[in-house]
């Protein structure tokens, strides 16, 4: 057994690591006492989330700076899962760079013995210890109290109540950890064999029973009153399609003032920098380049925040562990489990950690089959696309006095998603082959009113993170396509200012049109548009033309791609400045046709296309780290663009 460091007074930087049950309360306490100060990276070699935080308090003898790990929840030290694997290495290996000076286990004090089965083993293992009985508030509505100085005497370390929602508590935890000393004891010795398990529960009875009092309390249960509703097998799917709906409706009408102020924004800023620097390649790369690949994306945070606020909200309550419930015998016939869910409603936000998640499920094939159709979820990537396309080709006509033909659109893509999912699911189900037998069991969080704070700092991280990413691929791309549509091939640009500049054309429009006419006639030529055309004979079927051919091609790189750079072609081969992107595509008029391009059958068939294509580098690469094979990646490539591509020829051909 490892020495336990010994923390003193004197001691100013502490590593603790955050420790306990998945929902005790933990992450919540973790966001208590960083706020603002952490950030969310990977542990070392593997794709475990892996969220560190800094705060300061003060002991006796001056300011303590403390590095906080949250680490994954776990039930035992014993690793069944890659999660508690990374907790357990954490903890055990004083060579891991992340091994902590404390401990604070987390535990939800209305659930204590299953709790101290954990706690108990990180006291054995020598370290410092802290138990935090959060969720104190529940224990007490159950009737439980709690003897917290003859529990902390009977473990041989701090015991500290907490109600970690409302913020109670934390400073005595800080207090706790600024003076506490190495365990004192071991609680339990020998090796974790089948026997010691037995005599580790027995010995947590005993303590329970001298600790530990529950008086009856007759309360309306509250929990099974809802539960009848909302896991009702015909009124909890009712409902879920409402809470839906609502989202869905909410997110269009919440954002419409605040996409607007950003869209006049970039307007202003691209104008002003187009008066303020003289012409020249630098100021066209900035205003037709980056500015206008950036607006095109960075105008639908509106939209990405109140997705992520719904969902967090979801989550906060508890609900979302009764959308688990309720399809689990629907994911049976599927070949998943209830397990697959929270993969599936993570993809919601995005595919890369919903993947990852689905290491949880431990029957091979139920989770090779989840990670192979969890990218047909409707993730956030997809909603910028989504709302520029409906806001071209669906009008904003009223539903039912309340809803909008728009939103009922929206909540409609996001459906297909779901059916494409039990699909594929359902393929899947009989191409792979095995004889292991699953099960479902999860534990049903009691409701909650949401964590207002917590919510809002999931929403920054959210947002920063879709900012900061994105935002990288969209200027490096925006520069390169910026580069590929205002060059090209031999002297193109030159015959086509030669032809606007002969007097006789010249005067036979005005200098406006002149200059719209050129710049598009420009973008033909270069070199994205050759590449353009190149490929517009396999997409036509499909109602795309050579401008949609090239946004299908970059935003490989990440779906969200295509609006930057449908915003980037645009600016290049429009002079009007003022213009919005949705303006100036809805604007766009089809040659051949002299309809506008962007129909109601072109909008559904894209919106179809990116629906199932895979268009998301990330989402093969995790696929690969997590199945350890290109071979999978490849499968999912394959059968999702072909997919994509009969499902978006249909649609065409049967609106057109």
């Amino acid at each position: 057994m490892e020495e336990a460091a010994v923390i003193t007074p004197s001691k100013t930087k502490l590593k603790i690591a955050l420790a306990g049950n998945p929902n005790s309360g933990k992450s919540t306490f973790f966001n208590n006492l960083t706020g603002l100060n952490q950030k969310v990276g990977n542990y070392p070699g593997v794709t475990v989330d892996k969220k560190t935080g800094t705060c300061f308090f003060e002991n006796g003898s001056g300011k303590i700076t403390a590095e906080i790990i949250d680490l994954p929840g776990a039930y035992s030290v014993k690793s069944k899962s890659e999660d508690e694997r990374i907790a357990a290495e954490v903890i055990s290996n004083h060579k891991n760079k992340d091994h902590p000076d404390v401990i604070v286990y987390v535990a939800d004090a209305s659930n204590l013995k299953r709790a101290l089965f954990y706690c108990t083993q990180l006291i054995d293992l020598g370290k410092p210890v802290v138990l935090v009985l959060n969720m104190i508030d529940i224990a007490q509505e159950k009737g439980i109290k709690i003897d917290f100085e003859k529990l902390s005497e009977e473990l041989g370390t701090p015991v500290v109540s907490t109600n970690a929602r409302k913020n109670i508590g934390t400073e005595k935890v800080l207090s706790a950890i600024g003076s506490i000393d190495p365990a004192k004891n071991i609680f339990l010795n020998g090796t974790e064999n089948g026997n010691a398990i037995y005599l580790r529960y027995k010995k947590i009875d005993e303590i329970l029973q001298k600790c530990v009092s529950k008086s009856p309390i007759e309360k309306p249960d509250f929990t099974k009153k809802l539960d009848a509703v909302f896991t009702h097998k015909i009124w909890g799917f009712a409902i879920f399609l409402g809470v839906l709906l609502l989202i869905f409706q909410a997110i269009f009408s919440l954002s419409e003032y605040p996409m607007q102020w950003i869209e006049s924004s970039f307007i202003l800023l691209n104008d002003f920098i187009s008066n303020q620097l003289p012409e020249g390649a630098l100021t066209d790369l900035l205003t037709n380049g980056i500015l206008a690949g950036l607006s095109g994306v960075l105008v639908f945070i509106p939209q990405i925040a109140l997705l992520f606020f719904f969902i967090a909200i979801l989550e906060d309550t508890g609900y979302m562990a009764r959308v688990s419930f309720i399809t689990d015998k629907i994911m049976r016939k599927f070949g998943l489990n209830g397990r697959s869910v929270v993969p599936l409603i993570s993809g919601v936000a995005c595919a890369v950690p919903a993947i990852m998640s689905a290491r949880t499920i431990g029957n091979r094939k139920e989770r090779l089959i989840t990670i192979m159709i969890t990218p047909l979820m409707t993730c956030s990537a997809r909603l910028p696309v989504y709302i520029l396309l409906i806001s071209l080709v669906i009008p904003n006509q009223k539903f039912l006095g309340f809803f909008t033909l728009q939103g009922i659109v929206l909540m409609g893509m996001y459906l297909l998603g779901f059916v494409a999912v039990f699909g594929a699911a359902f393929v899947f189900k009989f191409v792979l082959k095995s004889k292991e037998r699953s099960y479902f069991i999860m534990e049903m969080p009691t409701y909650k009113m949401p964590r207002w704070k917590n919510i809002g700092l999931t929403i920054l991280e959210k947002i920063k993170v879709f900012t900061y990413d994105v935002g990288k691929v969209i200027i490096a791309i925006s520069i390169v396509l910026w580069a590929l549509a205002s060059y090209g091939p031999g002297d193109s640009f030159e015959q086509i200012e030669k032809k606007y500049n002969n007097p006789e054309v010249a005067y036979s429009h005005s200098p406006e049109i002149l200059a719209n006419k050129m710049a598009s006639e420009k973008l033909e030529a270069s070199y994205a548009g050759v590449f353009g055309k190149a490929i517009e004979p396999i997409i036509k079927p499909l109602g795309f033309d050579w401008k949609i051919g090239i946004a299908l091609i970059t935003s490989f790189a990440a779906r969200e791609v295509f609006v930057g750079t449908m915003a980037t072609i645009y600016s290049i081969g429009d002079a009007d400045d003022t213009l919005s992107i949705r303006q100036k595509m809805m604007a766009e008029i089809n040659p051949e046709t002299g309809g506008k391009v962007y129909s109601l059958a072109v909008g559904l068939s894209l919106m179809v296309f990116y629906a199932f294509a895979m268009q998301c580098m990330s989402t093969l690469a995790v696929v690969f780290r997590e199945t350890k094979h290109w071979k999978w990646p490849l499968i999912q490539l394959v059968y999702m663009t072909a997919l994509a591509y009969l499902s978006s020829l249909l649609a065409f051909q049967f609106l057109k």
